[in-house]
C-alpha cells in the first residue's frame, strides 16, 4: 500500500524535492518513468460539451453512480503495475544473463534446458534466456565444464574459436592465445581459425598462437580442477602463473629471465604452499610472500 501511495503523489505531481529525488533513486523508477511518457503520448478523442449535456437532458432520468477519486487513483496504479510487471517480464527474458567466477572460487549454475555448467575461477558465460531451445549459444570467457541436455544444436562460442555439440560432456578452456578442448562424452566439433576437428570421448585438442598441440588420447579422464587439480600440458610459465593466480586469487610476480621451459604435469591446488613449492622447484625459483595476496618468485641464482 505505502509504494501504490508514492506512486500515486508521483504521478499526480504532489511529491516534495526530497520525496522525488528518493523516489527516483530507487531501481523500479526506469520502469515508472517509461510507462508514464507511454501513458501521456495516449491520444483521447475531443470531448464536446454541450453536445453531451443536450444528451444527458434528454435521456430518461436513471440512478447517478459516483466513483470515488481513490477508486479512480486505484485503477489507474493497477494499470500501472501490471504495465511495468510486463515490461519487467519482458526485459528479464531478451537481457542477456550473465554468470561470473571471481578468482579464488567456482560457479554452478544450469541453463534454461538444464544444461548443467561449472565455471573455473576468473571466467565468465553470457547468454540470452529468450528462445533458448531453438537457439542454445554461448559466450564464454575463460574456463567451463558442460554437461549439455539433449536437443537442438548447443554452442560455445570464444575469442580464440569456437565448439558445436549435440548432447554431450565437455570442457573449453580459453585463455588468452591458448585453446582447450576436450571431449568427455559424446561428441563435439571445434573450430579454430580456418581449422575444423571433430573430437569423440577420451579426446582433447589445444591450440596455442596458430599452432595445434598434441595432447595424448584418454591423458583428461574427467576435468582436473574439478578435483582440485592444475594439468598442464607444454604449458609456459606464464600461462601456468595465470592459473595460480586465478585458482588462489593471488597475484605472483616473476623475476626471473629464463622462462622457455615448457611444463607438462599435474599440480594439487588445495593447498597454496604445496602448489607454490612444486612449481618453485620445477622452474628453480624462490617464493617471496610479501603481503597477503601477492608473492614474487626469483631466480635462485639471482642475486639479492
Amino acid at each position: 500500500m505505502e509504494e501504490n501511495y508514492k506512486l500515486a503523489k508521483w504521478l499526480s505531481g504532489e511529491m516534495s524535492e526530497d520525496e522525488l529525488a528518493a523516489f527516483e533513486a530507487e531501481p523500479d523508477f526506469v520502469i515508472y518513468n517509461k510507462i508514464k511518457k507511454y501513458a501521456s503520448e495516449l491520444e483521447t478523442p475531443n470531448f464536446d460539451e454541450n453536445k453531451t449535456l443536450s444528451t444527458i437532458l434528454a435521456s430518461p432520468k436513471k440512478e447517478i453512480k459516483t466513483v470515488s477519486l481513490a477508486q479512480n487513483w486505484f485503477f489507474r496504479i493497477a494499470a500501472v503495475l501490471v504495465i511495468g510487471l510486463g515490461l519487467f517480464i519482458g526485459y528479464q527474458n531478451f537481457a542477456t544473463s550473465t554468470e561470473y567466477a571471481e578468482n579464488g572460487v567456482q560457479n554452478s549454475f544450469t541453463l534454461p534446458d538444464n544444461s548443467e555448467v561449472v565455471l573455473n575461477s576468473g571466467s565468465k558465460i553470457e547468454y540470452k534466456k529468450w528462445n533458448w531451445e531453438n537457439h542454445r549459444a554461448l559466450e564464454l570467457n575463460g574456463e567451463a565444464y558442460f554437461k549439455v541436455a539433449k536437443g537442438q544444436k548447443f554452442e560455445v562460442h570464444t575469442s580464440l574459436g569456437k565448439v558445436t555439440v549435440l548432447g554431450t560432456q565437455f570442457n573449453v578452456k580459453q585463455r588468452e592465445n591458448r585453446f582447450d578442448v576436450t571431449c568427455y562424452e559424446g561428441k563435439v566439433k571445434v573450430n579454430y581459425g580456418e581449422t575444423e576437428v571433430i573430437i569423440t570421448k577420451g579426446m582433447s585438442i589445444a591450440f596455442e598462437d596458430g599452432k595445434s598441440i598434441t595432447i595424448p588420447e584418454n591423458a583428461i579422464q574427467n576435468p582436473e580442477w574439478l578435483n582440485n587439480e592444475m594439468v598442464f600440458y607444454q604449458a609456459n610459465l606464464k600461462s601456468i602463473i595465470g592459473e595460480f593466480e586465478r585458482r588462489f586469487n593471488v597475484t605472483l610476480e616473476l623475476k626471473s629471465n629464463d622462462n622457455s621451459q615448457l611444463f607438462t604435469g599435474t599440480i594439487p591446488s588445495e593447498n597454496i604452499d604445496i602448489a607454490l613449492q612444486i612449481l618453485a622447484t620445477t622452474y628453480h625459483l624462490e617464493p617471496t610472500k610479501v603481503s597477503k595476496n601477492k608473492i614474487i618468485l626469483k631466480a635462485v641464482n639471482a642475486q639479492k
